[in-house]
């Protein structure tokens, strides 16, 4: 299993899902958004290349074991075929809201726009709420760029903004 350490202190690693991983991930989702995925939604991604988590070991973490890691954050990618020229789907991204501003959510984009263009993908999309300006800079120190406006695509009404980046660049 291919481990990338990441943020401030290099205590954090990024490796690929595991089904051990899958409640963690919820309770980040949860702790994250008004309109959580559901477990499912996360169980049925587990084997893609793209669904990648942030770990620090439980002492870093705060959580009081010696041996265990615990999950900080999470990104869900993956391919999307689209008239023979495949492009990422970066789905969701979160990190746990007590290790915020730690790099984290950054080494997690790192990693899954890599994995999706050793995949194939030349390009990379997201959806992003209109009024998040934090990941929406996030993105921009990617390359993303605004594409278009997806009016009332959240539960409560707010406007989701598509954003792309061509890898080839």
């Amino acid at each position: 299993m291919t481990t990338t350490p990441v943020g401030d202190e290099g205590d954090v690693e990024i490796r690929q899902a595991a089904q051990a991983d899958l409640l963690a991930v919820l309770r980040i989702e949860r702790a994250s958004f008004d309109q959580p995925w559901p477990f499912s939604a996360f169980d049925r991604y587990v084997e893609e290349s793209g669904f990648l988590v942030a770990t620090k070991d439980d002492q870093t973490a705060g959580y009081g074991s010696d041996d265990a890691e615990s999950v900080v954050g999470y990104v869900v990618a993956n391919l999307v075929p689209n008239h023979g020229r495949s492009f990422g789907h970066i789905k969701d991204i979160a990190v746990h809201p007590d290790h915020r501003g730690e790099g984290i959510g950054a080494g997690l984009l790192e990693r899954a726009l890599h994995v999706l263009e050793v995949d194939g993908a030349r390009s990379v999309k997201l959806e992003v709420r209109a009024s998040n300006e934090r990941a929406r800079a996030l993105y921009r120190d990617f390359g993303f760029e605004y594409l278009r406006t997806i009016p009332r695509y959240y539960d409560d009404g707010e406007d989701a903004l598509i954003m792309v980046v061509d890898l080839d660049e």
